[in-house]
């Protein structure tokens, strides 16, 4: 038994999730290992197809998307977004973070497409959520881990414009919203849904199959039942197969909305380690992977990445904080339980999907501890 396959038994054993499925991936040589069962009940074992509601870890998926369209010359980096989404093409700023959000002031210059895939375009959610402007913006950017609260694309971005910007563009690093406007900026200069633009251009040619916005019917055995912590020690059901994801939500959310497989997020990740892999340019993927905040930028977004940097769509390993923590090393959490990274100096791919949601940004003991063994140890056993 490897060392992999007990970290995870025994958090089923001792009823943290009912199931879980992890991946370590050095070069050819793949470990996969799948416990426990897909819902409480043990009504089918878990096994490497499960699928998963995989949150965040969406994000550097639409990322890689966003920068195919700027390789095309359809978008450009230092373009302002209100090319394609004139909602924003008049922000304004409280005049400070702790400002009452009637007290504003203009933007001192336009949100780039840049800002967006830096998550630094003003809106988003800093490590004080007790602030006004952030208050009024958690009327719009609701919990994405249900998708079906959302409006459709041109009703959120009409009433994201009317919440003032936290901080000025390129300011400041913020979580959440920016990567819900790359989906909608995707969707608007490709003239496609971002549903049909990532399965043509990414999940189709990567044999990413499993991979969308939606399960449907025929796939639903092998579909997790979603949970959370209830407090006192157990588990509750937030959804389940026949639940959020039963069908496209009018808002198809690039900062989380995705259903995947370990197995296919193996595949992205090998695009990323392939210097984009014939799809993206080794150009692009240098600037996903790189670093763009400043250390006080770095440290105002503590609470979510605990010193870590931020590349497009995902965190940048800058300093050797915990074992796991390799300068480079790319990736992010989701909030459904769920982690991918990948580290290029290495070749490694660390993917671990549960089904039972992270209660605040911090990662779970969990994580850590998937963490930390596929970090210090190496992979024992063959692709399964």
């Amino acid at each position: 038994m490897s060392v992999l396959h007990e970290t995870l038994r025994r958090r089923v054993d001792d009823g943290t999730v009912p199931g879980a499925v992890g991946l370590v991936a050095r070069g050819d040589e793949v470990e996969v290992v799948a416990v426990g069962s897909v819902d409480a009940e043990g009504s089918a074992p878990m096994t490497r197809e499960s699928l998963f509601r995989i949150a965040s870890i969406t994000k550097p998926i639409t990322a890689a998307a966003l920068l195919m369209l700027v390789e095309e010359g359809r978008v450009a980096l230092e373009a302002p977004v209100a090319e394609w989404l004139p909602e924003l093409a008049d922000p304004v700023v409280v005049r400070t973070p702790s400002a009452p959000v009637d007290d504003v002031v203009p933007a001192d210059r336009p949100i780039t497409v840049a800002d967006l895939l830096s998550s630094r375009p003003g809106w988003g959610f800093p490590s004080d959520f007790s602030l006004p402007a952030v208050q009024a913006l958690f009327g719009v950017q609701k919990d994405g881990r249900g998708p079906q609260a959302f409006p459709d694309p041109d009703t959120w971005l009409a009433d994201l414009a009317r919440v003032p910007l936290l901080y000025q563009p390129g300011a400041a690093w913020l979580y959440q919203t920016a990567s819900d406007l790359q989906g909608v900026l995707i969707a608007r200069a490709s003239g496609r849904t971002l549903p049909d633009f990532l399965a043509e251009r990414l999940f189709e040619p990567l044999g990413m199959k499993d991979t969308a916005f939606e399960v449907p019917e025929d796939k639903r055995d092998r579909f997790t039942t979603a949970y959370r912590p209830d407090g006192v020690g157990a588990l509750e059901v937030t959804d389940r197969p026949d639940g959020q994801w039963s069908r496209v939500p009018a808002f198809p959310a690039g900062g989380g909305g995705l259903v995947s497989t370990a197995d296919d997020w193996l595949a992205f990740a090998r695009l990323l380690l392939d210097g984009g892999g014939g799809l993206l340019s080794p150009t692009s993927v240098s600037r996903m992977t790189s670093n763009h905040l400043s250390a006080e930028q770095r440290e105002l977004g503590r609470l979510f990445m605990e010193g870590q940097g931020w590349g497009y769509g995902g965190s940048v390993d800058v300093a050797p904080v915990d074992p796991w923590n390799v300068p480079g090393r790319y990736g992010w959490v989701g909030g459904t339980g769920t982690t991918a990274h990948v580290v290029p100096t290495s070749g490694t791919v660390t993917i671990l999907l549960t089904q039972v949601a992270m209660e605040n940004p911090t990662p779970t003991p969990l994580m850590k501890e998937f963490w930390h063994r596929t970090a210090t140890g190496p992979s024992r056993g063959r692709e399964s």
